[in-house]
């Protein structure tokens, strides 16, 4: 894994708000580490704007996510892998 997943016991922490500033779309990566991740695992994901297309890929993996706007240009994607999918 890159640079932007950090794992904490059973969080992973992943920061795109950079790699997003440099025009990167690193949607199918944190897509792989949510698939490839242990039931249980609490993602917090990072991003520079709200990330709709990402929210809906979250929800139609059944997980629920809660978005929180930190401050302008930081918002917090919170999710927990319930079930294999």
């Amino acid at each position: 894994m890159s640079g932007i997943f950090q794992l904490d016991g059973q969080k992973m922490i992943i920061d795109v708000r950079a790699r997003v500033a440099k025009g990167e779309h690193p949607r199918g990566e944190i897509l792989n580490a949510i698939k490839t991740a242990p039931v249980g695992t609490i993602f917090e994901i990072h991003l520079p704007h709200r990330g709709e297309p990402l929210i809906a890929n979250l929800q139609s993996f059944g997980m629920n996510v809660i978005v929180n706007e930190i401050e302008p240009m930081h918002f917090r994607l919170m999710a927990v892998k319930l079930d294999e999918f």
